[in-house]
């Protein structure tokens, strides 16, 4: 019997190896799509989102805030174009009530009566706690960030795809991430670790309690701890339910008039 050369063994062995790679491994572009899909519906939707505060050492809330959020939050399909907005109306505490904020891509507005005039914002100012006001909008991942698959690691129980993210352009808030997406599953969150330009951690989300939310499993609980500090804060998520919000609705013009 003739002997196959030992190049030719090693070339076919090398690209049955990648042909079950690539067959094995999901595009990573669509482990971002679904992903974005598990923490946002591809719908306009409106939430509650009760923001704690937990100081270092203690178990008792040492703050609470609740938010009303309108989220357009969504990618092109049959012919509809990307929306990126939200709206994020101050239900609680009592002394909060008519302040409203306005998220229109990476634009981020105020307004509270006492302004004559809604006023420019940053994402990174502090919300409460660890939370900013960025942490309380969604982030499109697949057009904010540039993504590489880094290889697959252990999240808990289970085993999550491992990917590095960098951001498309300045106006992205956060330069770094490394994104941890549950490899047996809907592509489901499990942790997201926020980076600085000089490549510090700036905090760690953590993506818990998911539920069967509007007919996908969705996370109703994010924890934020930040790098800097022992304290950490929780949003938890309730009343989300697919609602009919006009573009209308997300503009200044909107919430100068109260936003309701």
């Amino acid at each position: 019997m003739k002997k196959c050369p030992f190049w030719l063994f090693m070339s076919a062995l090398l690209f049955s190896a990648a042909g079950w790679a690539n067959a094995s491994t999901p595009d990573v572009m669509e482990i971002i799509r679904q992903s974005d899909e598990v923490r946002s519906p591809n719908k306009p939707f409106r939430y509650t989102v009760t923001v704690l505060e937990y100081k270092s050492g203690n178990t008792e809330q040492a703050s609470k805030q609740v938010l009303d959020v309108s989220m357009r939050f969504m990618k092109p399909e049959n012919g509809a174009q990307a929306d990126a907005r939200s709206l994020v109306r101050f239900v609680y505490p009592p002394r909060d009530k008519g302040k409203v904020m306005l998220s229109d891509w990476y634009d981020l507005w105020f307004y509270t009566p006492e302004l004559r005039r809604p006023i420019p914002i940053s994402r990174q100012q502090r919300l409460l706690g660890q939370i900013s006001n960025g942490d309380v909008i969604v982030t499109n991942f697949e057009f904010a960030y540039n993504s590489q698959l880094q290889g697959e690691t252990p999240c808990g129980k289970k085993t999550c795809y491992k990917l590095e993210l960098e951001r498309k352009s300045p106006e992205v808030t956060y330069p770094k991430v490394v994104y941890l997406v549950e490899k047996d599953s809907d592509y489901r969150p499990y942790k997201a670790s926020y980076y600085s330009l000089d490549n510090k951690l700036i905090k760690d989300v953590l993506y818990q309690d998911y539920k069967p939310v509007l007919g996908k499993e969705r996370p109703t609980k994010i924890i934020v701890k930040d790098a800097r500090s022992s304290g950490y804060s929780v949003m938890e998520y309730s009343d989300i339910r697919l609602e009919s919000l006009p573009e209308s609705h997300f503009t200044k013009e909107y919430i100068q008039r109260g936003g309701n």
